[in-house]
């Protein structure tokens, strides 16, 4: 798998969580506060694999917030999904 196919299936695991997320917060329209713990149990083993790294569901977690921090900062208004993917292939293969 090439690094643009590695970014295609983050995103869709990426998609597919959000929607995942939605459906079971929908009695708060996916509210959660505490979204990257729910994202990290979900995301956990697709992402090992994807990313050929072995992490901690703690690791995970702290990965996604920093990722949102950062999109906050240095990318306000991008599309979540596609920023989060360029942040973990910058952080596990090097390459945005």
């Amino acid at each position: 798998m090439n690094n643009i196919q590695i970014r295609d299936a983050i995103i869709d695991s990426l998609v597919e969580t959000a929607e995942a997320h939605h459906k079971a917060f929908s009695a708060t329209e996916g509210e959660d506060p505490d979204w990257p713990m729910w994202y990290a149990g979900h995301l956990l083993d697709n992402m090992r694999k994807l990313l050929k790294a072995n992490f901690t569901k703690s690791e995970l977690i702290y990965l996604l917030v920093k990722a949102d921090k950062e999109m906050g900062l240095y990318g306000p208004g991008a599309e979540w999904h596609s920023y989060y993917a360029r942040f973990f292939l910058n952080f596990y293969i090097g390459e945005r």
